[in-house]
């Protein structure tokens, strides 16, 4: 059973909380914001809890989540697409409390903001079955023949191609009704956006040199959400 590099896995879980909590805190202005303190509970929760499912019973996944980026594979254009995504992330992080606490741009109603709540807690556990259902789930774009990847086609993946992006749409929704912010969605949807776009040119890199992914195509037949896209 592969090792997991726990200094590594600690320093990017102490970097990303540190990353978020200043893109949220800055822009409110304000450490004062339960809003926020709740959302930060809730997605470091969940990131506690799947890290330690993963080292359990996935510890190779758990490996390439942490590393899969640096790989030498990668194709040119997922490397410069996913740094720009991982901006349009963190601007949309910043963004949402400049107009929930900084600006009150928007007002959004307690009911809609615990809905969002809610909403984050479901694409948590969607995000989950897709990790317990796919252990080559890499952050990369990438071809995995040093792990044996081979098509997954059972679980969420009996329905759409791509249920991890699918659960990170209701992710990119939530927040931003629990955090207050009407605004948020726009950025939101050029965070989606992209994700479909990505979407796209992973599966090209998948159907050239993936045995088996071009049939698998052919029987799921939607990308994000069933007879929708």
């Amino acid at each position: 059973m592969q090792a997991v590099n726990l200094r590594l896995l600690a320093i990017q879980f102490i970097g990303l909380f540190t990353l978020f909590a200043v893109a949220l805190f800055m822009g409110a202005g304000t450490i004062f914001w339960l809003s926020g303190w709740l959302f930060l509970l809730l997605f470091f929760g969940f990131l506690v809890i799947l890290t330690a499912w993963l080292s359990k019973h996935n510890p190779a996944l758990l490996q390439e989540r942490m590393t899969g980026l640096g790989k030498d594979n990668r194709p040119r254009w997922d490397k410069v697409f996913f740094a720009g995504l991982q901006l349009m992330f963190l601007a949309w992080l910043s963004f949402m409390p400049l107009d929930a606490v900084r600006f009150h741009w928007s007002h959004v109603p307690l009911w809609l903001r615990v809905s969002g709540a809610a909403l984050l807690i479901v694409s948590f556990y969607l995000l989950f079955l897709v990790f317990r259902e796919n252990s080559y789930l890499s952050p990369a774009v990438r071809l995995q023949a040093d792990r044996g990847q081979t098509v997954v086609s059972t679980g969420p993946y009996r329905y759409v191609r791509h249920p991890m992006y699918a659960a990170v749409i209701l992710f990119v929704i939530g927040p931003s009704f629990l955090l207050g912010s009407w605004y948020g969605l726009l950025p939101g949807l050029l965070l989606i956006s992209g994700m479909a776009y990505r979407a796209l040119r992973e599966e090209q890199v998948l159907k050239a040199g993936l045995p088996g992914y071009e049939a698998y195509m052919a029987k799921v037949k939607y990308r994000f959400v069933p007879h929708l896209w």
